[in-house]
């Protein structure tokens, strides 16, 4: 996946002159919004922790501090969302989704369904240096049934399934058709240890038998077989196993679509892929949508926030 990102490292960066030109547009009466939204978006998340430093060598100034008490609204969440090492930045997001009152399941499933395993890994250890708390009890205390069963299996971080030999595939196959389609009821449990424990590969063969035992996608089944936040992680999970970037252009057009935006998870997913895969989830968005990104983003948000949005689009697929 490396260099399917919209935002790169520039060449030729200094710390220094970035953290000067942040600072004079912050400077005095007024605020150049737009010296700060084309820097920072034309620079690496790396790059930006680089500039940050430099900015308080210089200036004696917590950078994100003043960005914070100068810019307003969603265009600042953006800016500031711009600003955190990604690994902190998820482990914020899922601090969030699980404290206070009433949990965001749906940060909690966007996350740990599309994170590596060793993302995942470091989202634990990052969680635990920043909030002293284990991960997994905070989510736990939070959800409850299979759903919460599903979330604690994908935060057992599983690098490899040993077997991939298709007798495996046909057993996985087999136990997914007889808890679901073939029963009366549902066993949730094979549904959950199935799609929880195994790798993107394996899983991609298994619906790919699947379809051929059942005449069903697995999608159907589950669909048809379970509900609630339990029918939404294993979509996720399935999504993801079949293309990352495809879930995440789904769900950008979803953020997006019908009366009002969900900042949130437009602002979420436009700063995490930025550098990993945007150029993918843009030409998935074409390919599902009939649209490009660019044009949904223009049509449902504006001023500096908008523009920002699409520097870290980075193009139009018309």
């Amino acid at each position: 996946m490396a260099g399917r990102g919209t935002v790169k490292p520039q060449s030729g960066f200094n710390a220094n002159n970035d953290a000067e030109v942040l600072f004079k547009a912050m400077k005095g009466l007024g605020t150049d919004e737009a010296s700060i939204l084309q820097l920072l978006t034309a620079r690496s998340n790396a790059q930006r922790q680089q500039i940050k430093a430099a900015y308080k060598t210089l200036h004696g100034k917590d950078l994100v501090s003043d960005l914070k008490s100068e810019l307003t609204g969603k265009f600042e969440t953006l800016i500031v969302a711009l600003m955190e090492p990604p690994t902190l930045y998820d482990a914020k997001l899922l601090r969030n989704a699980t404290e206070g009152m009433g949990t965001s399941e749906h940060v909690l499933i966007e996350i740990l369904a599309s994170r590596t395993p060793s993302e995942i890994q470091n989202i634990i250890q990052t969680y635990k240096n920043e909030y002293g708390h284990n991960l997994e009890d905070d989510v736990t205390g939070d959800t409850t049934g299979h759903f919460k069963r599903m979330l604690v299996i994908l935060l057992q971080v599983i690098f490899s399934v040993s077997s991939h030999e298709m007798t495996y595939v046909c057993v996985c196959t087999q136990a997914l058709f007889d808890a679901g389609e073939k029963k009366f009821g549902t066993d949730e449990e094979q549904f959950i240890t199935i799609l929880g424990n195994r790798s993107a590969e394996h899983l991609r063969r298994v619906f790919a038998e699947y379809m051929k035992m059942s005449g069903f996608q697995i999608e159907e089944s589950i669909n048809r077989e379970t509900s609630g936040n339990l029918k939404e992680v294993l979509l996720a999970v399935v999504k993801c196993a079949r293309s990352v970037p495809a879930y995440f252009a789904e769900c950008l057009y979803k953020s997006m679509k019908g009366a009002g935006t969900d900042d949130n998870t437009l602002i979420r997913i436009m700063v995490s892929r930025s550098e990993i895969d945007m150029l993918d989830i843009r030409a998935e968005f074409r390919r599902m949508f009939a649209t490009s990104l660019n044009k949904m983003i223009k049509g449902d948000s504006s001023g500096d926030y908008c523009k920002t949005l699409l520097l870290l689009c980075g193009g139009d697929d018309a």
